[in-house]
Parts: C-alpha cells; sequence; structure tokens
C-alpha cells in the first residue's frame, strides 16, 4: 500500500491521531503492562482468543516410576479356569505350565490362595506368592530358566 493512502496521512496535524485526550496512548498504562502481564487478568479475552495454549503443562511429561503389570494369585486361579475352558493349559509332571511373561505380566504377588501344583514362568514375584505356590506344590521359574 503506498504511504499517500494510509490513515497516518489523514490524521496528520489532529494532535492525537484519533486517541481523544492526550494521555490515552502514549505511555505503558495503555497496553495493559509489560510482556506477557495480565494473561490470567485483564487479558484473558486475548488468551482465548489468540494463545488458548499459554497455560498448562505441554509434552515432554516424564512420570517418575515405571508402571509392571503384575497379577496376584487371586487372578492367577481365574486365567487358569479360563486356559482350561478353552482346553490349552499345559502340563509337565502332573503340574500346570503358566507362562505369564508371554501374556505380558512381569509380576506375580501374593494376594489370593492356590491349590493346585502350577510351574509358573514369571520375571518377578513377590515373597508371599512364592511361598504359597511352593505350599500347594508348585514354583516359580524365570523366563530364561525354563526347563519345559
Amino acid at each position: 500500500m503506498p504511504t499517500r493512502f494510509r490513515k497516518v496521512r489523514k490524521r496528520r496535524g489532529s494532535r492525537t491521531h484519533g486517541w481523544g485526550q492526550i494521555g490515552q496512548h502514549r505511555k505503558t498504562g495503555a497496553k495493559g503492562g509489560r510482556g506477557e502481564a495480565g494473561k490470567h487478568k485483564h487479558k484473558w479475552t486475548w488468551v482465548l482468543r489468540y494463545d488458548r495454549d499459554y497455560f498448562g503443562k505441554h509434552g515432554f511429561f516424564r512420570p517418575n516410576r515405571r508402571e509392571v503389570k503384575s497379577m496376584n494369585l487371586l487372578q492367577l486361579a481365574t486365567v487358569i479356569e479360563n486356559l482350561e475352558e478353552q482346553g490349552l493349559l499345559k502340563t509337565v509332571d502332573d503340574r500346570i505350565v503358566v507362562d505369564l511373561n508371554s501374556m505380558g505380566v512381569k509380576k506375580i504377588i501374593g494376594g489370593g490362595r492356590i491349590n493346585r501344583p502350577l510351574v509358573v514362568i514369571v520375571e518377578n514375584w513377590t515373597k508371599t506368592a512364592e511361598e504359597k505356590i511352593r505350599e500347594a506344590g508348585g514354583e516359580i521359574i524365570r523366563p530364561g530358566e525354563v526347563k519345559v
């Protein structure tokens, strides 16, 4: 746009350029503060229109602890029942073999009871889970130590 058509050419000589009283458009009071000031107060409508993602957390959030998929003995008993109904149970030396590692379960926990002798293949376990499985006549094996 050529300079001669700009509004400022019309305003030359008018002293306030359409801003009324002299001090209305001169100092930082017209801006509402410096920089990001007032975004949660008097500039909130501006934030809603032009900068919606200014507040809140964004990206690269990493939790402090990793989540380990685990299963307790009660859940293990129901898994065995389901496998039995489907006819997918494997047995070795009259003991049921359950490969939890292949199911994506990384740890077995001691909540619940087991009445059958089992061979459980899993990476980690608790002491109570180990005691209860041994009392039932079974054992826990890590995936690399598979004897089956």
